[in-house]
């Protein structure tokens, strides 16, 4: 069972930056295409930014192009969100999740292995 785990969530004023980092143990991450995803308090799960494997073809939700970036170190096996300009309305859990190879659309449901999620509170 592929297993994910988030870190690098925390408190930031607005204009900051974080860097959520997504590791995984026995599998290749190289192998999945690895979405970040965040849900904020009475809202429903949405997709951030996807990366493929393969060609590390990449998807931006619009409220983050510009902001947010992802990226692979297949040699720490690990997937970054590197978030920069942070503003409050981004103040969600952020979850990684993978699927196998490519994924088509980057929404919740198109991926079966979940971490449990990194708080992110942007806030002065």
């Amino acid at each position: 069972q592929l297993q994910l785990v988030e870190s690098g969530g925390g408190l930031v004023q607005p204009g900051g930056s974080l860097t959520l980092s997504c590791a995984a143990s026995r599998f290749t991450l190289d192998n999945y295409a690895i979405g970040w995803f965040r849900q904020a308090p009475r809202k429903e799960r949405e997709g951030v930014s996807c990366i493929n494997s393969r060609d590390n073809s990449t998807y931006y939700t619009d409220s983050v192009k510009g902001r947010f970036t992802i990226s692979r170190d297949n040699a720490k096996n690990a997937v970054y969100l590197h978030m920069n300009s942070l503003k409050p309305e981004d103040t969600a859990d952020y979850y990684c999740a993978a699927r196998w190879q490519l994924f088509s659309l980057c929404v919740p449901s198109h991926f079966g292995y979940w971490g449990r999620g990194t708080q992110v509170t942007v806030s002065s």
